[in-house]
């Protein structure tokens, strides 16, 4: 009888353990099909922003309705914190008002510390100061500030904010899509995002870009299929946050040249996304390159030729020539623009995939 007991124990460990190791080899085939994307680039390059396509594109394709309240006190809270810097920098470039009497205002928007708008802005802190701000931007100095943007920092996204103010200060506002698109929150620490597309599963790792946030970008590299890098390839007139010194595409450019020379990702592809193609379009008959790069050679008032003078730089900071070079001219906020690019990455990511699984 005992020995019987014994037999009956030990099938039914056995059976148990079948079932681990069945469940065990279907996770492991899950994750060798699994396409790992690390997201890199410098702070405002759009990494989010792409995020935030994915899943609109392959994932629920809306947003959750707890995901759009956030979103709605985040945009309350960009459209104020950027009020304040025009405002700030409106004093400090010494542009007077078109009309004085606007001064006397100042105030109710320059009382947000940095503290409140860490804590969220509420809509009926919003509404109060929603007229105001955008009296504001409907005078001429403040406009005339906003031109000269590349002297200090402030969110590429704000006009837009600015420009529907009268609708987000609905007291019935459900952020779009779009809205959310636009909406700017700096990322802090790393974040996953699973997508499952043609039945591959899909997983975009997301790290903050600014420099306090890179020694963080070494936990993601192992088991990477491919690197998307991140430009904002309008930035070429402006300096980075944390020295006020360093032109922004120069810093790009010596991040990309860390990553795509450092031996760990040999057998990596990196994929260079010159973003925020809109607003370099915008930029280029007004700011002329050569203030800036004094090597560019090209016609200064050809958006073409800015954009691939930017892509040499960066084509030029690799050391192995022999591995392939891909880039995409990109606007993150463009949905259509961003479905047509991802489609054209995704193949090529499947078949560099396709040809190291068959090394293996």
């Amino acid at each position: 009888m005992r020995l019987f007991n014994m037999i009956c124990c030990f099938g039914k460990k056995d059976e148990r353990t079948k079932t681990i190791e069945k469940e065990l080899h279907k996770e492991r085939k899950i994750m060798r099909r699994q396409i790992n994307l690390l997201l890199l680039g410098s702070g405002e390059s759009g990494k989010s922003t792409f995020v935030k396509q994915m899943h609109i594109i392959h994932g629920a394709g809306e947003f959750t309705a707890d995901e759009v309240r956030a979103y709605r006190q985040q945009i309350y809270q960009n459209a104020i914190s950027a009020m304040r810097v025009l405002l700030d920098a409106r004093n400090k470039l010494g542009i007077a008002w078109e009309d004085p009497k606007r001064q006397v205002e100042v105030e109710k928007v320059m009382r947000f510390t940095v503290g409140d708008l860490l804590k969220g802005i509420d809509f009926t802190t919003f509404v109060e100061v929603a007229p105001i701000i955008s009296d504001f931007w409907n005078d001429a100095a403040i406009r005339k500030t906003y031109e000269q943007r590349n002297l200090f920092q402030i969110s590429d996204s704000c006009q837009y904010f600015f420009e529907h103010i009268p609708r987000i200060a609905m007291p019935d506002f459900y952020p779009t899509n779009r809205d959310i698109l636009f909406c700017r929150k700096a990322t802090r620490g790393i974040s996953e995002h699973i997508f499952e597309i043609n039945k591959i599963p899909f997983r975009f790792i997301d790290v903050g870009g600014q420099r306090s946030q890179r020694q963080k970008w070494f936990q993601c590299f192992t088991d990477i299929t491919s690197i998307l890098f991140m430009v904002a390839s309008n930035e070429y007139d402006q300096v980075i946050l944390e020295d006020r010194r360093t032109n922004r595409v120069v810093e790009s450019r010596s991040v990309f040249e860390t990553i795509v020379n450092n031996r760990a990702f040999s057998n990596v592809s990196i994929i260079l996304f010159m973003n925020k193609n809109d607003l370099l379009q915008e930029k280029v008959p007004k700011s002329d390159i050569r203030q800036y790069f004094t090597d560019f050679t090209g016609d200064h008032t050809l958006v073409r030729d800015v954009q691939f003078f930017l892509v040499d730089k960066f084509e030029a900071s690799r050391r192995d020539r022999a591995r392939p070079f891909f880039y995409h001219f990109t606007t993150a906020v463009d949905t259509e623009n961003i479905r047509r690019v991802f489609r054209d990455v995704r193949e090529s990511i499947l078949e560099q995939n396709l040809k190291t699984l068959m090394m293996q």
